[in-house]
C-alpha cells in the first residue's frame, strides 16, 4: 500500500503510520443499498449493524459476532436517513428513521408533498422477540426529509430528534425548513415540533452530529452539508436561539456545467486539544471533490477558515454527480488526532474507501491511501472487537436512477493499524 501526499509533492517530515485493515463480508448480495448505523442492539456489549436501502422497504439489523440478520420492519415506504437513539430509556438503542421521500419518478426532482415522515421503531430488547416488526410511532415530518440526527439540541432533559430536507415540491434548489422534534411526555405520541430555520438553507445532503463542541454546553451541534457550502449550526443558550456559522462556501466551479455547488456531505476532526481542527468535505451534491476546511487565526483572534483542496475524483456523469457520497472523521491509529476516511460509490475507478492523514494542517498537506474498494454509500466506525481500537464498517450504494452496485454488500474493515500513543 503506497502513500500518497496531497495536494503536494513533498515527502513527510513526521513518521507516517500506514493505515492497516482486514476485510470481513457481514451480508452480500443485498437487493439495494444505502443507510447503515452502528449500535449494541441487544445490550450485549457488541456492536451491531442496522443497514438498508431505499426501494425494497426493509430494515434489518445484523447481530454481532456472527451478523445473523433480523427484521426490523418491513413494508416502510423509501426508508433514506436514520439515526439510534434510547427512546423507551431502556438502556437499549431505538430507531429513529426518515422515510417516503419520493412521489412518481423516484428523484430529487419528484418529491412527495406528503411524505418525509419520521418514525421512531420501539427496540423490543429480545432477538427472538425482534424477529417480528419492531412497534412503529410517528414523530412528524416535513416534505423532503433526507436526513436526521438524534440527540440533545437545545436541551438536555429530553431526547430531540433534528431533521432536514433535501428538496422541496417547488424545485430542487427551493428554500428549506430545517426541524426540531421533542420528545413529548408520552413518546408514543405525535412529538413537538417547530421549524428552527427558514430562511438560509438549500438542498441539504449531509449531517454531522458533534457533541463538544460549543464551550461550555451539553448540547449537540451539527455541521451541515448544502448547497450553501459547509455550516456549524447550533443554539446559543444564551441568546435562547439556533445560530449558524459559515465555514466555506464549498465547490462552485462546476455550477455551470451541473447546476450543483456547495458541499455534500461532511464530518469534524479532533487534533489536539481542538475538537474541531478541521472539517472534512466531499463537494458538491453527489460530488467528486475532496476538500479540507482549517482554522485561520488573525490579529483579532476571532476564527475563520481556509480551504483545501485534496482531491478530484472523475468527471461529473450526464446527471452532473460525481461519485462521492460520505465523509467520516475517527483516531484509527491511535495517536489522538482524527483521520478521515472518504467513501465513493462508483462506479470503478472512483469508487472505495480513502484514508486521509494530517501531515501539515496549516498548509492542508494530508497522506492517502485506499483502504478499501467496495462501492460505499455510508461509512460508520465503531470499536467492533472490543479491542480498544475503531474499525469501520461500509455499506454499498445501489438507488434506482441514481447508481445500483452491481455487487451490494455491507463489509466490515477491522483495524490493523499499529496504535500510536498519542
Amino acid at each position: 500500500m503506497s502513500t500518497q501526499i496531497v495536494p503536494g509533492t513533498a515527502a513527510p517530515t513526521l513518521p507516517v503510520t500506514v493505515p492497516s485493515f482486514s476485510t470481513e463480508t457481514v451480508t452480500d448480495f443485498l437487493r439495494d443499498g444505502y443507510w447503515l448505523e452502528a449500535a449494541d442492539v441487544d445490550g450485549d456489549g457488541n456492536l451491531d449493524l442496522i443497514g438498508y436501502g431505499l426501494t425494497v422497504g426493509e430494515i434489518y439489523w445484523y447481530q454481532a459476532p456472527t451478523w445473523e440478520k433480523h427484521l426490523i420492519v418491513d413494508k416502510i415506504k423509501e426508508p433514506v436517513g436514520a439515526g439510534t437513539g434510547d427512546i423507551t430509556g431502556n438502556g437499549l438503542p431505538d430507531l429513529v428513521v426518515c422515510y417516503q421521500l419520493y412521489g412518481p419518478g423516484g428523484t430529487i426532482h419528484h418529491a412527495d408533498g406528503e411524505g418525509g415522515k419520521i418514525d421512531w421503531l420501539e427496540n423490543p430488547g429480545d432477538p427472538a422477540i425482534s424477529r417480528e416488526n419492531w412497534k412503529r410511532h410517528y414523530i412528524g415530518r416535513a416534505t423532503g426529509m433526507h436526513r436526521l440526527r438524534v440527540g440533545h439540541f437545545s436541551r438536555t432533559d429530553r431526547i430531540q430528534v433534528m431533521g432536514f430536507p433535501i428538496v422541496a415540491v417547488e424545485d430542487v434548489h427551493a428554500v428549506l425548513p430545517v426541524m426540531l422534534f421533542t420528545q413529548p411526555d408520552d413518546p408514543t405520541q405525535e412529538w413537538d415540533a417547530e421549524v428552527i430555520n427558514r430562511t438560509d438553507f438549500r438542498m441539504i445532503h449531509g449531517v454531522a452530529s458533534k457533541p463538544g463542541l460549543i464551550p461550555g454546553s451539553a448540547l449537540d451541534s451539527i455541521l451541515m452539508a448544502s448547497d450553501e457550502g459547509v455550516t456549524w449550526f447550533y443554539y446559543d443558550e444564551d441568546d435562547d436561539r439556533f445560530v449558524r456559522e459559515h465555514i466555506g462556501d464549498g465547490e462552485t466551479g462546476q455550477f455551470e456545467q451541473t447546476t450543483f455547488k456547495g458541499s455534500g456531505d461532511v464530518d469534524g476532526g479532533r487534533v489536539g486539544d481542538d475538537p474541531l481542527a478541521y472539517v472534512a468535505a466531499i463537494e458538491p451534491f453527489h460530488g467528486n471533490t475532496v476538500a479540507v476546511y482549517t482554522r485561520t487565526t488573525g490579529d483579532t483572534e476571532a476564527s475563520s477558515w481556509r480551504r483545501h483542496l485534496l482531491d478530484i475524483y472523475g468527471d461529473p456523469n450526464e446527471n452532473g454527480e460525481g461519485p462521492g457520497h460520505t465523509v467520516m472523521c475517527r483516531d484509527f491509529d491511535g495517536d489522538g488526532d482524527d483521520e478521515f476516511l472518504i467513501g465513493l460509490r462508483g462506479p470503478e475507478p472512483w469508487q472505495g474507501a480513502y484514508y486521509y492523514k494530517a501531515l501539515d494542517l496549516e498548509k492542508g498537506i494530508f497522506a492517502k491511501w485506499k483502504v478499501s474498494a467496495e462501492s460505499i454509500a455510508r461509512i460508520v466506525a465503531g470499536d467492533f472487537g472490543n479491542r480498544g481500537v475503531d474499525d469501520f464498517a461500509t455499506i454499498s450504494y445501489s438507488v434506482p436512477h441514481y447508481f445500483v452496485a452491481p455487487k451490494a454488500e455491507i463489509t466490515l474493515h477491522r483495524n490493523r493499524t499499529p496504535q500510536q500513543e498519542g
